[in-house]
């Protein structure tokens, strides 16, 4: 039975979608750059910046961290509100934790922002621990998820109690990297049809409810 739950956040937690594509959208329009149509930046919801950039903008080295700096300066004062949260989580999460279940965020999202968005929204009452990337750099999943299990005293002997819940591929191999299983959400359809399963998620949901009842019975 599963009794640790790591969730990400975009997309998973929240619907970050405005925020995230204003704040690309802003980064490139400052740079001068051609802007991608709102289809290719719907994928930088849930890679890290980094990969994003260098994915569908191709950049590299000094404009690659520049891309990112200004897509940042833009994010926490603003980007971050154009949010909301998946309408029942907050919910789910408090009753999954007063089941006895301890929960962390592991995100590659800088960290600082997802602090500041998990108590806005409710969240982290429910949360032993809220992970990040570090504010120099977007770090992995799988670093983050390890880095989360730090935070939780926990070692690999307890992996087969954990679970890693999350919207796009990069959850389900950041997990797999660790030996973890992945629950697939798909409440807002950023990952291509068929990406969670292909990435080898050991279920996907297109509910709150489903995704619950996933967690209690498994």
């Amino acid at each position: 039975m599963y009794r640790y739950i790591f969730f990400d956040l975009d997309g998973t937690l929240t619907d970050s979608k405005a925020g995230i594509l204003n704040c690309a959208r802003y980064a490139l329009e400052t740079l001068g750059k051609p802007v991608p149509s709102d289809e290719t930046l719907l994928k930088f919801v849930g890679p890290p910046l980094q990969e994003s950039f260098q994915t569908y903008c191709g950049f590299t080295g000094d404009l690659l961290r520049e891309a990112i700096d200004l897509f940042r300066a833009r994010y926490a004062p603003q980007g971050q509100y154009e949010n909301q949260a998946a309408p029942g989580m907050a919910e789910l999460l408090a009753r999954l934790k007063e089941q006895g279940y301890v929960m962390a965020v592991a995100s590659s999202k800088v960290e600082p922002m997802c602090v500041s968005i998990c108590q806005r929204f409710g969240f982290a009452p429910s949360l032993a621990a809220v992970v990040g990337s570090p504010p120099s750099d977007d770090s992995d999943k799988a670093s983050i998820l390890r880095g989360a299990m730090g935070r939780l005293g926990l070692t690999g002997a307890d992996i087969p109690q954990c679970l890693m819940v999350g919207d796009r591929k990069y959850d389900v191999l950041g997990a797999k990297a660790l030996g973890m299983d992945c629950a697939g959400v798909e409440f807002f359809g950023y990952a291509e049809p068929g990406e969670l399963e292909k990435a080898g998620a050991v279920t996907v949901v297109q509910t709150v409810e489903a995704l619950e009842t996933f967690i209690l019975t498994h």
